[in-house]
């Protein structure tokens, strides 16, 4: 059951009336349903109960601190990869602990904090990386737990510019080569191989590249195990997939899992996972209004606040989101191009929409939990929206609109 339905032809988040929202804080802006993202994180739990887990969820996918919070009040873990995602996590309470820390160019500046900070454990991505996380820790005399990426060249069926596990993507390292890298760790006085990473791509809705992963990565477990290499959890990275149109299918936490069990039966060891959109995704839609209707002879166009900046992902990936309006009436569908006001070509939210709406009409953009706020820029010199967590009847505003002294705050015009 959805968090966004229509009562008395009006669609609500959660018991929250969206058009009254959009009246208080104005538009375009994000809302997210608190109960969504708990129903979420808590399928993944349920899911993975039987053995030891941790869920370390993806911040990249929405990095909100309120977000953060309740995630960390739920138990999370956290999969990072920057260091700005680092002081997110602390400054929204999430245990520094059960932070893994990911990305394939991590600066000399960046590893030393999260040492200081005690991140559990550095998820490797190259050789040159490993050099560098050897030469730091030796000169700081500390220890840190690592974790190979491996890339085991399994094609995700998604969208290229999500996919990450084949031999031509920049993540990992091939996993031919991990016996011999492990064996290299095993030589630095001040790292220690607890783990195994691989994740292979994102917004998968086929279980099969899970499959051809998942055998990859436990043959190394088992390889390593023989000459004595004996790992203490492997992450299984993020990447299932949620609905954006209706004809998408994705599996659930319980089928994923039911992919893993065999692979898991008898071993002692601990699983991570990262999911991000998974959690967030359908949590949270973007609000936006109609500006202005424009008919032409070829195509109608509907010309709303909303724009590329405000949410990336049409644009960037031709991605499909489904857009409604908030009220529902009786008129006639026109087909239209939701379009915003960015001086772009490729500004646009949704394409041949069949839609019953007129100048000033209020329109959700479904599925914008992930990936929306946080892509955003100031592109045209606009303002970033403002994000609100409804939680039943009550809606807390989590980050207020970016004002025009924010924007410019730390520009500078030099004396002549």
């Amino acid at each position: 059951m959805s968090a966004f339905e229509y009562r008395n032809k009006k669609l609500h988040a959660e018991n929250v009336n969206l058009q009254e929202l959009a009246e208080t804080y104005g538009t375009p802006c994000y809302v997210y349903s608190k109960a969504t993202i708990e129903k979420n994180y808590r399928a993944f739990e349920d899911a993975l109960r039987k053995w030891s887990s941790r869920i370390c969820y993806a911040v990249k996918a929405n990095s909100n601190l309120a977000i953060l919070n309740l995630l960390a009040k739920l138990g999370s873990g956290f999969d990072i990869v920057s260091i700005g995602e680092l002081e997110r996590v602390i400054r929204a309470g999430g245990d520094v602990s059960k932070v893994v820390f990911s990305g394939v160019a991590k600066r000399s500046d960046e590893i030393r904090r999260a040492l200081i900070m005690g991140v559990d454990c550095f998820n490797i991505e190259s050789i040159a990386e490993l050099t560098r996380l050897d030469a730091i820790t030796r000169e700081m005399d500390v220890q840190a737990n690592v974790s190979l990426r491996v890339n085991p060249d399994v094609d995700a069926n998604t969208h290229p510019y999500i996919a990450t596990g084949l031999k031509e993507n920049k993540f990992g390292v091939d996993i031919n080569l991990a016996l011999d890298i492990y064996q290299q760790i095993e030589q630095c006085s001040h790292m220690q191989a607890v783990g195994v990473d691989c994740h292979i791509g994102s917004q998968l809705l086929d279980l099969s590249p899970f499959q051809t992963s998942f055998e990859k990565v436990f043959a190394l477990v088992d390889q390593l195990a023989s000459i004595g290499i004996v790992l203490q959890h492997v992450d299984l990275g993020g990447g299932l997939g949620i609905r954006y149109q209706n004809d998408d299918h994705p599996p659930s936490a319980a089928q994923y899992v039911e992919i893993l069990a065999p692979f898991m039966e008898g071993r002692n060891i601990q699983v991570f996972i990262e999911p991000g959109r998974s959690i967030v995704g359908d949590a949270g839609i973007l609000l936006t209004r109609v500006e202005h209707i424009k008919e032409t002879r070829d195509k109608n166009f509907a010309l709303v606040d909303a724009a590329m900046n405000d949410f990336m992902r049409p644009s960037l990936y031709s991605a499909w989101h489904d857009i409604t309006p908030i009220e529902q009436t009786a008129n006639s569908s026109t087909t239209y191009d939701v379009v915003g006001p960015v001086c772009e070509t490729g500004d646009f939210l949704g394409k041949q929409r069949p839609l019953a709406i007129q100048e000033g009409s209020l329109l959700a953009v479904h599925a914008a939990g992930a990936y929306g706020s946080v892509m955003s820029s100031n592109y045209n010199t606009r303002l970033r929206a403002p994000e609100i967590l409804v939680d039943g009847e009550e809606a807390h505003l989590i980050r207020m609109r970016e004002t025009f002294d924010q924007l410019m705050a730390n520009e500078i015009i030099p004396e002549s």
